[in-house]
């Protein structure tokens, strides 16, 4: 009897960007990086930049949500403790990343970013959804939930 093929995704590290093939039933079992042996996910936000944000909103398989948020913003401060903890609790069906707009001010200008925190959620590169505003932990991973369906 033949077995039939087992669906590989790609998931991007989150320390050194490079692509991984994990199969999706060993997807929550986490993984480590084939080149820089890291975990593939530790429950955190990703740091994204100029150099990683492409390989995170494009080529990974698993969709993306990005906090655009600034150091002087007092409500971006006030939710990076709930973005975190969102991040233990939608990955590895969601990577997580946050991105400083005062230093990535070309990404933040690509995505129209006028207000922040903005949170905006890939998959294969296009945008699916976008939310503007402070939310708590619980509205971050329902919002979540509901626009990767």
């Amino acid at each position: 009897m033949a077995t039939e093929p087992t669906e590989t995704l790609i998931i991007v590290c989150p320390n050194c960007a490079a692509s991984n093939r994990v199969p999706r039933e060993k997807l929550g079992a986490g993984g480590k990086c084939g080149k820089c042996h890291n975990r593939l996910f530790a429950g955190v936000p990703v740091e994204l930049t100029a150099s990683n944000f492409d390989a995170h909103a494009t080529r990974a398989d698993i969709p993306l949500l990005v906090d655009f948020w600034a150091s002087w913003c007092g409500p971006c401060r006030q939710m990076a403790p709930a973005f975190a903890a969102a991040a233990r609790q939608l990955e590895p069906a969601v990577r997580l990343g946050k991105l400083d707009t005062e230093a990535e001010q070309a990404i933040a200008g690509r995505y129209g970013i006028r207000s922040i925190p903005t949170m905006i959620l890939f998959r294969g590169g296009r945008e699916i959804a976008r939310q503007s505003g402070a939310m708590p932990e619980r509205a971050i991973i329902d919002w979540a939930r509901q626009a990767v369906r």
